[in-house]
């Protein structure tokens, strides 16, 4: 297993030659030019990371990271952390929302145990477990550093074995009781922002609820000194196993040229992580939603990415990440339609002057 440090030195620039190329192929489809907006710039952008004008993106696969969080005693959840487990069974037996979207989609879920809390294992559920859940955020670190990168290269590592079977788009999602608090107190430390802004209801807190995860992200804050300039010591003091991998996930993705569709709020967080542990790996990241939660704008805003759907989403298990790929599946239908201007005999659409 890679180092995380080699996976980020590994990560090359984007070609241009490549992106070029498949600009061109646009602009000769028989449409206004530009006219399927930000769908054009997604496999523009896809082409400059494979290399190639021509990409596919059939074989697609949803990693959903599990794993439990010790901040849930503060009572930042509406549910326990048991229910944590209890969706990543539903994930590897197909019973779950996430399942039956990407059955649409025709992709492959892939659910990972990173750290729930007592899980005992499950057929279909892959044992990648770093340690049985978190420490408490407000009272301490999640993890220690060495956890933290352990977490990290797992998540690399398992992208980069997807990618050598032949995966061509991955989605990152994640699965875990109490992770948008941790993602809020690790959004509030990457962006120097004060927990009020980026605190959200999460799958549905009362009033009171919501108070209180506002006290546990501020206690967080204050008991471990966060560093923004550390962005891994971050991770380990502030997020989860889950965040922890899907950083590593985002940056083996942009090593191995794969393009890797962010998902909520939780991932957007991870992904901005990897974007400053390597700003390269940007280039490998698609952004499928605009989450309700606060953070979630702010993060994709931080990305310089613009999110397709606004549709007021927030169930997580990389939902809204299935959601975009019907659409990218459309667009690439469009891109290798060979539908040019000279074949219908239409006079070709010229730039602005």
């Amino acid at each position: 297993m890679k180092k995380i440090e080699d996976v980020i030195r590994s990560v090359g620039p984007e070609e241009e030659a490549a992106r070029q190329a498949a600009k061109r192929r646009w602009d000769a489809v028989a449409k206004p030019l530009g006219s399927l907006g930000c769908f054009e710039d997604a496999l523009i952008r896809i082409a400059a990371l494979r290399g190639s004008a021509d990409f596919n993106l059939e074989n697609k696969a949803l990693i959903v990271f599990c794993a439990d969080n010790g901040v849930v005693a503060q009572g930042v959840s509406q549910c326990g952390s048991e229910v944590t487990a209890k969706v990543a069974v539903a994930l590897a037996e197909g019973r779950s929302t996430a399942n039956t979207m990407a059955k649409r989609a025709s992709c492959r879920v892939i659910p990972i145990d990173l750290g729930m809390k007592d899980f005992p294992g499950h057929p279909g559920v892959r044992n990648l477990r770093v340690r049985n859940g978190t420490g408490d955020i407000s009272l301490g670190p999640a993890m220690t550093r060495e956890e933290c990168l352990a977490s990290m290269e797992r998540g690399a590592a398992l992208v980069e074995e997807l990618a050598a079977s032949g995966t061509e788009l991955i989605a990152i999602g994640e699965m875990g009781i109490g992770n948008t608090t941790t993602a809020a107190a690790l959004t509030a430390a990457l962006l120097g922002l004060g927990p009020e802004t980026v605190i959200g209801r999460g799958a549905g807190l009362s009033t009171d609820g919501l108070q209180r995860k506002r006290e546990a992200v501020c206690r967080a804050l204050r008991v471990n000194h966060p560093n923004r300039d550390d962005v891994i010591g971050l991770i380990a003091d502030l997020g989860g196993l889950d965040i922890a991998a899907m950083c590593g996930a985002f940056l083996g993705a942009a090593a191995c040229r794969v393009p890797a569709v962010i998902d909520g709020m939780i991932s957007a967080a991870a992904s901005l992580c990897a974007q400053r542990l390597c700003p390269a790996a940007a280039a490998a990241m698609l952004a499928s939603h605009v989450s309700t939660e606060p953070a979630g704008r702010l993060l994709l805003d931080a990305l310089g990415l613009h999110a397709p759907l606004d549709a007021g989403m927030h169930l997580g298990e990389g939902t809204g990440a299935l959601m975009l790929m019907p659409l990218l599946d459309m667009a690439w239908e469009v891109y290798h339609s060979g539908q040019d201007f000279e074949r219908l005999g239409i006079e070709a659409y010229r730039p602005l002057s």
